[in-house]
């Protein structure tokens, strides 16, 4: 074999490889020096973007580099990013991915600096102010042509990773002054071919639903938003379909997986309470349960949340069957065949993507309301809070909406509901309870009642408790506003209700101190008094009335001592003193009822020579005594004050926001071994 001074004959495979990433990182290294190696041949571009593209070589130098060295080598960036845009242009697979990606790069790159301003300062880094509005239309423009056009699902992909690279690369999104260009240059419309389109949405479904919900949330409250406009307008039922569909299948492979490992739970039997003592299956929290964690997905929810609360259209998505049923998102670790990019959803999921659910949702609200259920039995990490806290604004908006409430509510359109129960110390565990069919609106008050149930503990979740009652206040104006008689076990409200008054009474001392328990009582008595005040309206029937009071009279030591403690702390001059005064005020009716039914109850007693009457006999009285009852008129029981994101809000959704944009940005990476499945591909197309 011939040897050569200086070099060696390269023969194997793997040698010519290595051969062709040095020649790239050479030609990356000259530019990086502030040289440029194109200037004298003609077809440096082309041959370029033939060589593979080293993802992590440019993103770690431009990482490296301090903003005096980015600066000084801003036009040979802006030349690289040029010639990347004009790459597009061409059908080439090769060429195309490899732009792609160098773009993916540079600007990720770029962003691992903090600038001076974080917006324009890196704008005129990668592109040059003077061609950055004509060559970000040129790249938005063949990005859409990519996204909707016949091109294989690989190259789709790095199209959306890019655009996502683009809308992600600041840890708040409406600092992203990058994102201007494509407010000017809509992508909307692609996205909504993509969910509008079976096939598509199942390639590309869960990246699509991601990309338009970080673009309708910039600058949202400083500006007009042309996603938010064109959101809020949106009547394609095909693509509201769709939006649902990836929604509902993400949500539904949560609730299988967590389905399946309870069942594990479930069979493995005494050996999983041996391995829960020592802690290294499960989390325990302060309640007493004992979690299976499953990290919830707070995108996806987001997206739930921006279209039943910026588009009434996409409400009667929610009360019917998707129109194409979607496959599961495929398994990082098995790839289909031939090998194409992992999208976002897996990328996301690195353990496996999402589990595949075990059957077809029956319904979008249905899948939603088993999620809630599930990620609201564990509240000890501020991830999953959040997760609840954007679970419940999303049921306030839909019981605020009429046209919800009323399939909520339809006796024609019922379902089989599956809730999952947290184990705790009062009950046996439970997987979930599935009631027999219902209209809709019997599950939400499940899933409120279990939320009020399963989490009483001194860290007490306030905000929760008050938007959990309140979406059980919203539900019982809409029934006394049309007259709705919900055939419902009225009783285990009820219950509940005054089970949560019990616990705030018992644990005043420690509570007191940490939050205003006196606006959460009143939220409390003050859904006592709308069914005293207009139940006749509402409750099923005229038992159900009876039944109401003989509760409020057997448990009025909770009442009395409610009041007891309003009282005390209303004429104290202490920090809830306002609040503690208007609890004094509401509890008017319920203490008339029970001063008016007992001593009538204790002289029946004694009449009989009983200790106690039985339950049909306190009944008795309250059915023969109503006349004599005189209660007060109080007004504004069915009034509430709308849901409005700004300005309550706006920091929780900022917050949640940069939350979804770190997990992007930490688990999404366009990998090497990425590139060479996309390369493999076309080489086997061509």
């Amino acid at each position: 074999m011939p040897r050569f001074k200086g070099t060696t004959l390269l023969r194997q495979g793997s040698d010519r490889k290595m051969a062709l990433k040095e020649k790239i990182l050479d030609i990356y290294d000259a530019f990086f020096k502030d040289q440029d190696p194109s200037r004298g041949n003609a077809n440096f571009w082309d041959e370029l973007f033939l060589l593979k593209a080293n993802v992590k070589y440019i993103e770690s130098e431009l990482g490296a580099m301090d903003p005096q060295r980015l600066l000084k080598l801003k036009e040979n960036i802006n030349m690289l990013f040029y010639h990347s845009v004009v790459a597009l242009r061409e059908d080439h697979p090769i060429r195309l991915v490899n732009a792609l990606q160098t773009l993916c790069a540079l600007v990720r790159g770029v962003h691992k600096k903090t600038l001076s301003d974080h917006g324009f300062d890196v704008i005129n880094i990668l592109i040059g102010f003077d061609a950055a509005e004509s060559l970000m239309t040129n790249l938005v423009e063949r990005l859409n042509s990519i996204l909707t056009g016949v091109y294989s699902v690989s190259l789709k992909n790095l199209a959306l990773r890019l655009l996502l690279v683009l809308a992600t690369v600041t840890d708040n999104v409406s600092q992203n002054t990058i994102l201007e260009y494509l407010m000017i240059n809509s992508v909307f419309e692609s996205i909504l071919q993509i969910l509008g389109n079976p096939s598509s949405r199942q390639e590309h479904g869960y990246e699509a639903v991601l990309l338009l919900t970080l673009l309708v949330n910039y600058r949202k409250y400083e500006s007009a938003n042309p996603y938010i406009v064109k959101l809020s307008i949106m009547d394609d039922e095909l693509a509201l379909t769709g939006l649902g569909a990836v929604i509902s299948l993400t949500l539904a492979s949560y609730n299988s997986q967590f389905k399946l490992e309870q069942d594990d739970t479930a069979y493995t039997g005494w050996f999983s309470a041996i391995t829960n003592m020592v802690g290294s299956m499960f989390v325990a929290d302060t309640n007493g349960h004992t979690q299976t964690r499953i990290d919830p997905d707070n995108c996806i929810l987001l997206a739930l949340y921006e279209a039943v609360h910026l588009n009434r259209n996409f409400l009667t998505v929610l009360s019917h069957n998707h129109a194409q049923p979607m496959q599961p998102v495929p398994s990082t670790s098995c790839p289909p065949s031939p090998p194409a990019v992992p999208s976002a959803a897996q990328s996301l999921h690195p353990e496996g993507s999402l589990p595949a659910a075990t059957e077809t949702p029956t319904n979008i609200l249905v899948t939603f309301l088993t999620y809630c259920s599930m990620v609201m039995q564990d509240l000890k990490e501020e991830r999953r809070q959040n997760n609840t806290k954007l679970c419940i604004i999303i049921l306030t908006c839909i019981a605020e909406d009429q046209y919800a409430n009323s399939f909520l509510h339809d006796a024609n359109l019922s379902f089989r509901v599956p809730l999952f129960r947290a184990p705790m110390r009062h009950r046996k565990a439970s997987t979930e309870m599935v009631w027999a069919s219902r209209p809709l609106a019997c599950a939400v008050l499940d899933l409120m009642v279990e939320f009020i149930m399963s989490h009483m503990m001194k860290c007490l979740p306030l905000d929760l408790y008050l938007r959990c009652t309140g979406v059980i206040h919203r539900i019982l104006c809409y029934q006394k506003k049309c007259r709705v008689r919900l055939h419902y076990p009225w009783k285990e409200v009820w219950t509940a209700l005054i089970s949560l008054l019990k616990f705030l009474l018992s644990n005043e001392s420690s509570l007191v101190g940490k939050c205003n328990i006196f606006e959460l009582s009143c939220q409390v008595v003050n859904l006592f008094n709308l069914f005293i005040t207009y139940g006749d309206t509402f409750l099923p029937t005229p038992g159900s009335y009876d039944e109401l009071y003989y509760e409020l009279i057997r448990m009025h030591q909770v009442f009395d001592n409610l009041y007891s403690m309003a009282l005390r702390h209303s004429t104290n001059n202490g920090e809830y003193k306002i609040t503690a005064n208007r609890l004094t005020s509401s509890l008017v009716n319920i203490r008339a009822i029970i001063n008016h039914f007992s001593p009538k109850i204790d002289s029946k007693s004694a009449a009989n020579k009983q200790a106690a009457l039985t339950e049909e006999q306190v009944l008795e009285v309250v059915r023969t005594n109503y006349d004599t009852l005189t209660l007060k008129l109080q007004d504004s029981l069915d009034q509430y004050e709308r849901y409005a994101e700004k300005p309550k809000e706006t920091a929780f959704f900022t917050l949640l926001v940069r939350a979804i944009i770190g997990d992007f940005r930490k688990n999404v990476v366009v990998s090497n071994l990425e590139q060479q499945s996309v390369l493999q591909e076309f080489s086997t197309i061509q």
